[in-house]
C-alpha cells in the first residue's frame, strides 16, 4: 500500500534494482588469466593496478570482470568503491561483488546512468544509512537488489549521460596534454643528465629546526604531505595536540615524511609553493634551499617529483618494521645543477604543468560534483 501511495505521488516509476540486474561469481579457476590483469576500484569509482606487486597469490578465486560489469567492495561502498567497466577484461578480488544488466536492466537502463546515480552522496548516504548497527557493514548484492530507485524514460537517461560522457571526454583530453607537458619537463632533465655531471645536494641545501614556540600559527596552519607530493589539509586529530614543537615551514621550503614503507612505492615530500606559513609535524623533515641563486627551490621539486627518485628513496630506506629515508641519505642525492637562468626556465614549465594538475583535479571534482544534478534534471524532465 505504501509502496502505491509513492507511486501515485510521482509520475516517474520507482523500481526495484534486483529487477534489473544479475550478480555474476565466475572466477578464475583455470588460471587463464594473470597477475597483470588484476585490478581494484578506488574510491574515486575507477579501477586500478595493485600498487605492489602480488606475490605468490592464489589467482583462482579471482572474479573475471567484462566490460559493462558494475564492481564494487561491500565494505567500503560508503566510500565510493564502486566502478563501471568500459577497458576490456580484467580480474578482481574475491571480496568484491560484480554484477551486470541483465536483459530487462538493458532495455530500461542506461548502463553509465546507473554509474552516476551511484556516484552521487546521496547513495552514499544510503549505504551508511543500511549498514547502521552492523558490527562489520557489508552492502551485499541483497542489499543492491533491495535498492528502489526512480527510473526515467530511457531516452532521458541518454540525454543526461550524454552531456556527463562529453564533460569526461573534455578532462580526458586536458589529461592526455598534461602528460605531454610532463615528458616535455622530463626530456630536459634528461638531457641535462647527458650533457653534465650531478652534484651532491648536501652542499645547497640545510634543515629547518624552527619551531612554533609562540604557538603564533594555529591547527589552521596544520599541514600533512601527500605521496602525490602536496601539502593537503590534516587528517589527524588535532584536539588538545600541542603545536609548539611543529615545524615552521614557510614559502620556497620544503618537508618529508622520513617513514616509506606502506607508502605505494613513494615518498611523500612536498614544496610550500603556497604564499602562506605551514606547520607540520616534529617527525617530519623540513629542509631549504640555502642559496636560491644556486639551487632554484622549483628545480628541485622537479626531481623529487620523478619516479626515479620514488624508487631512489625506497632503495636507500633503511629500517625493519619501519624503513625511513634519513637526512643523510636526502643529502647524497645526486642531480644536475645548470646555470641559475636554466633552472628557471625549466622551472617555470613545470610550474605550468602543477598549475594545469589541479585545474584537472578540479575537473575531475566537477564531474563528481555533477552526478546528483545531472540525476535531478532527469527526474525533474521525465515528471514533465
Amino acid at each position: 500500500m505504501i509502496y502505491n501511495q509513492i507511486m501515485s505521488a510521482h509520475s516517474i516509476p520507482i523500481v526495484k534494482l534486483g529487477n534489473y540486474i544479475r550478480r555474476s561469481t565466475i572466477n578464475n579457476h583455470n588460471l587463464e588469466y594473470g597477475i597483470e590483469l588484476i585490478e581494484g576500484v578506488t574510491n574515486e569509482g575507477k579501477f586500478s593496478a595493485p600498487k605492489g606487486a602480488p606475490v605468490e597469490v592464489d589467482l583462482k578465486p579471482y572474479k573475471i570482470v567484462n566490460n559493462g560489469a558494475f564492481v564494487y567492495n561491500p565494505s567500503r561502498l560508503n566510500l565510493g568503491s564502486i566502478a563501471y567497466r568500459t577497458d576490456g577484461l580484467c580480474i578482481v578480488s574475491h571480496l568484491y561483488i560484480v554484477f551486470y544488466l541483465n536483459d530487462l536492466g538493458k532495455e530500461k537502463i542506461d548502463p553509465e546512468y546507473l554509474y552516476i546515480y551511484f556516484r552521487r552522496e546521496e547513495f552514499y548516504r544510503e549505504v551508511t544509512f543500511r549498514n547502521f548497527g552492523s558490527q562489520r557493514p557489508e552492502f551485499n548484492f541483497n542489499d543492491m537488489s533491495d535498492l528502489l530507485i526512480r527510473l526515467p524514460d530511457i531516452a532521458v537517461q541518454q540525454k543526461y549521460v550524454n552531456i556527463y560522457k562529453a564533460m569526461v571526454a573534455n578532462q580526458q583530453n586536458y589529461e592526455r596534454g598534461l602528460e605531454d607537458l610532463k615528458l616535455v619537463c622530463d626530456g630536459y632533465i634528461e638531457d641535462l643528465r647527458r650533457k653534465m655531471p650531478c652534484e651532491r645536494i648536501g652542499k645547497y641545501i640545510e634543515l629547518i629546526e624552527t619551531t612554533n614556540t609562540d604557538c603564533r600559527y594555529g591547527i589552521e596552519d596544520v599541514r600533512g604531505i601527500s605521496i602525490e607530493k602536496e601539502f593537503i589539509e590534516t587528517k589527524a586529530d588535532m584536539a588538545g595536540v600541542n603545536l609548539e614543537p611543529y615545524l615552521i615551514v614557510k614559502p620556497n621550503e620544503f618537508a618529508y615524511v622520513t617513514v616509506t614503507s606502506r607508502n605505494g612505492e613513494k615518498i611523500s615530500l612536498a614544496l610550500n609553493d603556497s604564499d602562506s606559513t605551514y606547520i607540520c609535524s616534529s617527525s617530519y623533515v623540513a629542509f631549504r634551499s640555502k642559496d636560491k641563486t644556486s639551487l632554484l627551490p622549483q628545480y628541485l621539486m622537479l626531481f623529487f617529483s620523478r619516479a626515479e627518485f620514488n624508487r631512489f628513496s625506497r632503495f636507500h630506506s633503511l629500517g625493519s618494521a619501519r624503513e625511513t629515508f634519513d637526512w643523510s641519505e636526502m643529502c647524497n642525492v645526486q642531480i644536475p645543477i645548470p646555470d641559475i637562468k636554466v633552472q628557471k626556465a625549466i622551472a617555470e614549465i613545470y610550474a605550468v604543468y602543477i598549475m594545469r594538475k589541479r585545474i584537472n583535479e578540479q575537473l575531475k571534482a566537477q564531474i563528481k560534483d555533477i552526478c546528483p544534478i545531472l540525476i535531478k534534471g532527469s527526474l525533474e524532465e521525465a515528471k514533465q
